[in-house]
């Protein structure tokens, strides 16, 4: 560390802020925020630091700066602008460089509604932006098949339609327009919809239902029912899109929701801002973790990224977890019960099903990150010291007692190795006993791959309970083995993961990837096992029904079964087929046994 960084060290303030670290070349490396910059900065430089990118980050640093706030929050603020103005190598980022659309409500008279990607400062109403485009398309269907609003880019001024410069177009004829531009339709009455239509964008439906059952009560109290009828489809249209679009109680007003899912990579963040109970917005991201960022880091960046990008100023936020952080005038929640629970659990889901997708394209696309995520998630999950790139499953298959045999199947980066299979018949286990056959074949397997110097597996899964782990694990203790090898079991009933010398097993999510490997492990073990025994039953029973031909041994129904595959074309064969294969007059006993004339 060089003296002037030292120096800087000892003098930190005990004060909120932001610190920025650069490197040799005085290019920024990371920019941070604290409640505490002392404290802070002093974590990075303990020599119990963990975790290797912070490590390498921490090796280059030359120089920092800090800059004093008055809160946490102000420096969260900061810390985002600074990251997003110079975006430092070590900061996590929303990279998200899409133009998202507006719905633009133009600054004119009799002003248009339209879809948009450029935000002008004329004056002009923008709603959004919305992070897909499809759903504002549908928003302003609905909007076009309940209120006729004029297309045209005339130029309406009052003087301009009172002297008479334009006629209706089409769009009038075909009932789309009022015809404005010839005063058919008042100044009034178009702001009274566009009024409306201010509403629906924000999710408040009352303005423009009350505006449709007027006009359909004025309609039908003239004894216009036809017309009324057409109101009434329209009023219908607008509730089945709010219907579509209600997820939870009305009186639920006004409010930001937040939900992460988060694995070894990355964080994925749904954002809903929810108007009258309708979600008007919403919008998914993925968050790279680069130095091994907590959920409630990468929740505050989120956090006040996104509200900036969709121009949220709620005074209340949903989240799944508690923050430190507090935000002037803006109440945190975290809901255990009801309605805001399960809006909370919502987009979590919606968050779930963005990871699934992504990880499905990043497999598809790039098949050697999502086997590293994959190998990252396992080596958590199930405590290891290291990846199991290398992964050995065993299974035992004795139906009925008899011609027993063991399976051991072989995974490499998470996929099938055939030909590294192996199969076990037992040698000192008399009977169907699954915990001595399990000690016998891990002690083999184990003591041959020892001796010949072989790579040994970083993950060994045993398809049973706590009694046939036990039984590996004194195979694995005789070897030398115990400790450096991980092992656990896998049982079939409720799926859990049992751990040596842990009465409490491991439940895995269900739709846990590091769950799926475990189970296509067990299942291909159990595949081969039953594949095998069923192929020595066979063969057994066959070399029994020919066993019993006299002067027939051992040696010659090999051969026979080598050369004519079954029972059934040795006893199809003609004498010089047999012949050809055995000789005169072993072919003679056996063709004569068959054909009766023994």
């Amino acid at each position: 560390m060089n003296p002037s960084l030292e120096l800087q060290l000892k003098t930190l303030p005990s004060e909120p802020g932001v610190y920025r670290y650069y490197d040799k070349n005085d290019q920024l490396l990371y920019v941070g925020k604290a409640k505490n910059l002392k404290k802070r900065v002093l974590s990075y430089f303990n020599k119990n630091l963990s975790g290797y990118r912070i490590k390498i980050m921490v090796s280059k640093i030359q120089r920092l700066e800090t800059t004093i706030v008055n809160s946490e929050y102000d420096a969260l603020l900061l810390e985002n602008n600074l990251i997003k103005e110079h975006q430092p190598f070590y900061n996590v980022m929303l990279k998200d460089d899409k133009t998202y659309p507006w719905i633009c409500i133009k600054n004119e008279d009799f002003p248009r509604i339209f879809l948009t990607r450029n935000k002008i400062k004329d004056g002009s109403e923008y709603y959004g932006p919305y992070a897909k485009v499809r759903p504002a398309k549908i928003l302003l269907d609905t909007i076009k098949h309940i209120y006729k609003l004029r297309t045209c880019n005339l130029n309406l001024a009052p003087n301009k339609i009172a002297e008479g410069k334009y006629k209706v177009c089409l769009e009038y004829h075909i009932k789309n327009c009022e015809g404005p531009c010839e005063d058919l339709e008042s100044k009034e009455e178009y702001d009274e919809k566009i009024d409306a239509i201010r509403g629906i964008i924000k999710g408040d439906f009352r303005k423009a239902k009350d505006y449709l059952v007027n006009q359909m009560m004025k309609l039908a109290s003239n004894l216009k029912f036809e017309e009324a009828q057409i109101i009434k489809e329209r009023l219908d249209i607008l509730e089945d899109y709010q219907a579509k679009n209600t997820v939870v109680n009305p009186n639920i007003d006004d409010v930001d929701v937040f939900g992460m899912i988060s694995d070894e990579t990355a964080a994925y963040v749904n954002f809903f801002k929810i108007r009258n109970g309708n979600i008007i917005q919403s919008f998914t991201t993925e968050i790279k973790k680069i130095l091994e960022e907590t959920d409630e880091d990468i929740m505050e960046e989120a956090l006040i990224e996104i509200r900036q990008k969709f121009g949220s100023d709620s005074k209340e936020v949903l989240l799944p977890f508690h923050l430190t952080v507090e935000i002037p005038n803006v109440k945190l929640i975290v809901p255990k019960v009801g309605d805001k629970k399960r809006i909370v659990e919502l987009s979590e889901k919606n968050a779930k099903e963005y990871r699934l997708e992504k990880l499905k394209q990043v497999q598809i696309v790039d098949p050697e990150r999502h086997t590293n995520r994959i190998m990252a998630e396992m080596q958590k999950l199930l405590r290891m010291p290291v990846e199991p790139r290398h992964i050995e499953g065993f299974d035992n298959s004795n139906i009925q007692g008899t011609n027993p045999v063991s399976a051991c199947v072989v995974f490499k980066d998470g996929k099938p190795s055939k030909a590294d299979y192996r199969i076990f018949h037992p040698k000192t286990v008399e009977g169907p006993n699954d915990f001595a056959t399990m000690e016998e074949v891990i002690y083999r397997r184990y003591k041959r791959m020892l001796d010949e110097g072989d790579n040994l597996p970083q993950l060994i899964l045993i398809d049973g309970g706590k009694g046939q782990l036990s039984s590996a694990v004194k195979s694995l203790r005789l070897l030398g083995l115990y400790g450096k090898i991980t092992i656990v079991g896998i049982a079939k009933r409720l799926e859990e993961i049992f751990f040596p010398e842990d009465p409490i097993p491991l439940y895995l999510d269900k739709k846990s990837e590091t769950l799926k490997i475990l189970q296509r492990v067990r299942d291909e073990a159990h595949r081969f096992g039953v594949k095998h025994h069923r192929t020595r039953r066979k063969n057994s029973t066959i070399k029994s029904e020919l066993e019993e031909i006299p002067g027939v041994g051992g040696k010659t129904i090999e051969l026979l079964l080598s050369k004519l595959k079954s029972v059934k074309r040795i006893k199809e064969a003609n004498q010089e087929t047999l012949e050809e294969i055995l000789g005169k007059s072993k072919a003679k006993v056996i063709w004569e046994y068959f054909n009766g004339n023994a």
